[in-house]
């Protein structure tokens, strides 16, 4: 018997291509699960089979875990009672119990078969997902084996995948038999194996597809900085090169555009548009916003936005069908763009002007003549105001010394009232909501004022409401409420 199952355990190993470890720790789950069934109650079972001689010895056995832990006592002993058998025995320990070797009978038998079998295609699933993934291949090309509720099961090799239907493109009607190429997004470890996930929507596909068709990115003489898409529609990309004898787009598009094709092709018509990036981040949206001419930019760091301003004949063309040119730039570079025609922007710049002419008034105790000058000059807050170099603000010509360090000093002390107005506000605030990721004191003084002093309440808000009670824009206070609502889902 122990001679005949060294043999089987050899010929499996050599026949599945698998370790003989995998199958040794498959013959031992297989004789434990058969061992477990001489009982009534659910016991923990282990048996050990020695590599050698291909004896094996069986083991019931005990989890010690403190007194008031124990919920399974078949399987489970308390720390107290495990002391009185083994003094130095711990928490975590085990305590075991030598069983009678069984006889398997034709039902056992079968049973330990199936579960060997069933050990040994885990690990030939595993062992093909490592050696796929030790290729480093992003794109996968594989058939449509077959069609499950509308989700396509893809064959690339001996490796199966998955392509869901919300990862296909649009209007796409893939059919058993098809050939199809995506990018692999993720594993999911699901209980028959491990499986591929793949997309052919993700901004990455057309990145893949593009190194497929330029050589010049495998050689890293070309990179693809980012993408976005609106997939089966439009996409842009951001090229730069590294070797400034190349011209980035020129190479992308290809000979008669043969290389922008074959991509448009794959991706079933999607346009593409080719962006030169740039590390200027102003000229990177003017690019992106191609063909759009954009008659002036403002870029605002602290925001991550740009106020773009084009021309009436250019605003139709920057914002695209239903927004589309705008949002893909805005994805393609990471900043918020903000487009508005020369009157908007005038009109924005009298308001901003306005509400900044107020601040200076009425936190300055200065009048509107002093106000306009330190608007003319630059100066926006009062935080500048107050700790700019003394001497960017005595090169004003209307301002003496002596003005400007009143003025610096008004500055300060707004600055310190303010921030004890708020300090006072947010006194009733959740310590949770003020330490949450993205929070502020000035945002939780904000937010107290309007009665919002927990997690739950920020949780509660639509981003639209917090918008309008802080002022801040839509995608900080999105990532917000997503921060405070977050420990909902823990639970």
């Amino acid at each position: 018997m122990n001679r005949e199952l060294l043999l089987l355990v050899d010929a499996l190993a050599r026949e599945k291509n698998v370790h003989k470890e995998t199958v040794f720790g498959a013959l031992e789950m297989a004789i434990a699960s058969a061992t477990k069934k001489r009982f009534n109650e659910e016991v923990e079972v282990r048996v050990s089979i020695d590599r050698e001689t291909g004896d094996f010895e069986s083991f019931r056995r005990w989890q010690v875990l403190p007194d008031d832990a124990v919920e399974a006592p078949p399987h489970q002993i308390a720390l107290s009672e495990a002391q009185k058998q083994y003094g130095d025995i711990q928490v975590e320990d085990f305590i075991e119990e030598q069983l009678e070797p069984i006889e398997f009978g034709r039902i056992g038998a079968q049973a330990a078969k199936q579960v060997i079998l069933q050990r040994i295609r885990d690990a030939e699933r595993e062992q093909l997902l490592q050696d796929f993934l030790a290729r480093n291949e992003k794109l996968v090309t594989g058939t449509v084996k077959r069609i499950e509720r509308g989700n396509a099961m893809i064959e690339a090799g001996r490796v199966e995948a998955v392509l869901p239907r919300d990862q296909m493109i649009p209007k796409e009607n893939l059919r058993v038999g098809d050939r199809v190429r995506a990018y692999l997004v993720r594993i999911e470890r699901a209980l028959r194996g491990p499986q591929l996930i793949l997309s052919r929507t993700a901004p990455e596909f057309i990145s893949e597809l593009f190194r497929l068709e330029v050589p010049e990115i495998e050689e890293g003489l070309l990179e693809i900085k980012s993408a976005a898409r609106d997939p089966g529609v439009r996409a842009k990309i951001a090229v730069h090169a590294k070797d400034k004898r190349i011209d980035p787009i020129g190479t992308c598009v290809g000979m008669r555009g043969s290389r922008v094709q074959a991509v448009t092709q794959e991706l079933g018509g999607e346009r593409v548009d080719i962006v030169l990036w740039s590390a200027d981040p102003a000229q990177f949206v003017i690019g992106a916003l191609a063909p759009a001419e954009v008659s002036s930019i403002l870029v605002d760091e602290e925001k991550h936005a740009m106020d773009v301003v084009v021309d009436e004949e250019n605003l139709a063309i920057a914002i695209g069908r239903s927004g589309q040119n705008v949002r893909l730039a805005s994805e393609l570079t990471g900043w918020t763009i903000n487009l508005m025609n020369e009157s908007e922007s005038q009109e924005k710049s009298r308001a901003e002007s306005e509400a900044t002419r107020k601040l200076f008034m009425e936190k300055l105790d200065v009048d509107q003549e002093v106000a306009d000058i330190l608007i003319q000059e630059g100066f926006a807050t009062l935080e500048e105001v107050a700790y700019v170099p003394i001497n960017e603000m005595t090169e004003i010509e209307a301002f003496d010394e002596a003005t400007v360090n009143e003025l610096r000093s008004r500055a300060r002390d707004a600055l310190i009232v303010q921030a004890i107005k708020s300090e006072e506000q947010a006194e009733g605030v959740d310590p949770e909501l003020r330490s949450l990721e993205g929070m502020d004191g000035e945002l939780a003084a904000k937010l107290a004022g309007a009665g919002i002093k927990s997690r739950d309440d920020l949780g509660d808000l639509a981003v639209d409401d917090l918008v309008e009670i802080s002022g801040i824009d839509g995608e900080r206070a999105k990532e917000l409420i997503m921060n405070a609502r977050a420990h909902w889902f823990k639970e």
